[in-house]
């Protein structure tokens, strides 16, 4: 047990706390898609939101037009104020193309719409839904530096499952590559900001309402790294914070596919490498490729060592293997597709709110009566 402070303020699970904090003033934004559907992941981070009792949950919900319903009867049955903001309705696209805003869809663009949703509560806390060991204190624990000086929070943990170490994404592709990119610039305060961070592509975070409206963000895997790299810009080091959440269990994806991690590696590394030239740093594409495949192996040596010492099942091949297909991806940036802050978008919270509204009633209309609208009163 440790206590060590990074170059962001670290809170620690020391005492296992549930700390006070203003939960009722809070809006939860928790992303979901047909996947989690009625699963074991999403049913406990409901419930535990339950005892948590914020003033608001809004799920933005990535589906076709034939889950909607059932979906919105399962959430239904949950003790939250809780509003679906269907991403994906022909209403929302049409809104988002008439602003030129209709790109490509994923997790970033649907979280993105849901904050515009949140921007006028006192605090916005943002986790996903698959998480198998989700506890109720997790949101005060988020909560907590934001009442003590700062504006953001993320959450941290430890992936430790099965016996054996995962968390395979950020330990083989993220670190490696940050580190990488550090060799290369270590004075670059971007570049010390991103590595302070125990566990940066966590989907746990809390901000203010008023950071929270003034962030861009990444229409899909891109998130979380597009996420620190506009907190950086407007608050700092001295205005962040990460919290440890303790062990944490959740799905797990396969390297290869239409949504395994090596498609993620393309939108992360993209989205990195874009926040870090933002900030100043000049980038040499031409050998980053190998000068990452070099950091990432001294790390599985690392690993391997860690792995032993706590008598872990660990396959130093296997990961190599994955540095391998990650490698392929790395490379200068495609065009920025970020969406706007909105504090500066071309279209308001209401008329996203009432185009969803729209579409949910649609096509749910044969199987539950209308919910109000999913308002928003940012000005």
């Amino acid at each position: 047990m440790e206590y060590v402070q990074e170059r962001v303020t670290t809170l620690h699970d020391l005492r296992e706390p549930t700390p006070p904090a203003p939960t009722d003033r809070t809006a939860v934004v928790v992303p979901m898609t047909e996947r989690e559907y009625a699963g074991l992941g999403a049913e406990r981070v409901l419930s535990e939101l339950e005892a948590v009792d914020p003033a608001r949950v809004v799920v933005p919900l990535g589906a076709p037009a034939e889950k909607v319903g059932p979906f919105r009867e399962w959430l239904a049955d949950f003790d939250l104020s809780l509003d679906v903001l269907w991403c994906d309705g022909p209403r929302v696209s049409d809104l988002l193309a008439d602003h030129g805003l209709n790109g490509s869809a994923g997790k970033g663009r649907d979280v993105w719409l849901a904050l515009g949703q949140v921007c006028d509560a006192d605090y916005v806390v943002c986790h996903d839904a698959d998480t198998k060991t989700y506890d109720r204190s997790y949101v005060p624990r988020l909560l907590f530096p934001l009442e003590h000086g700062h504006e953001f929070s993320k959450g941290y943990y430890a992936r430790v499952e099965n016996g054996r170490l995962y968390g395979r994404f950020f330990r083989l592709f993220y670190a490696p590559l940050v580190r990488a990119l550090s060799d290369a610039t270590p004075e670059a305060d971007i570049l010390q900001y991103l590595s302070a961070f125990r566990y940066a592509l966590a989907g746990e975070f809390a901000a203010t309402g008023d950071l929270v409206g003034r962030m861009r963000v990444q229409r899909s895997w891109g998130l979380e790294v597009g996420t620190l790299g506009e907190v950086f810009a407007a608050t700092g080091f001295d205005g962040s914070a990460q919290v440890d959440l303790g062990a944490y269990e959740h799905d797990h994806r396969a390297v290869g596919g239409p949504t395994g991690l090596s498609d993620m590696s393309q939108a992360v590394g993209d989205a990195l490498c874009r926040v870090v030239s933002e900030h100043g740093v000049n980038i040499e594409y031409a050998t980053l490729a190998d000068r990452y495949r070099a950091a990432a192996d001294g790390l599985i040596d690392q690993y391997a060592v860690d792995a032993a010492y706590n008598e872990l099942t660990f396959d130093p091949a296997d990961e190599r293997e994955q540095i391998d297909t990650y490698a392929e991806t790395i490379g200068e940036p495609g065009e920025d597709t970020r969406l706007p802050a909105w504090r500066d978008a071309p279209i308001s919270p209401d008329a996203v709110a009432d185009a969803a509204a729209a579409d949910l009633r649609a096509a749910t209309s044969d199987s539950m009566p209308a919910e109000p609208s999913v308002g928003n009163r940012l000005n």
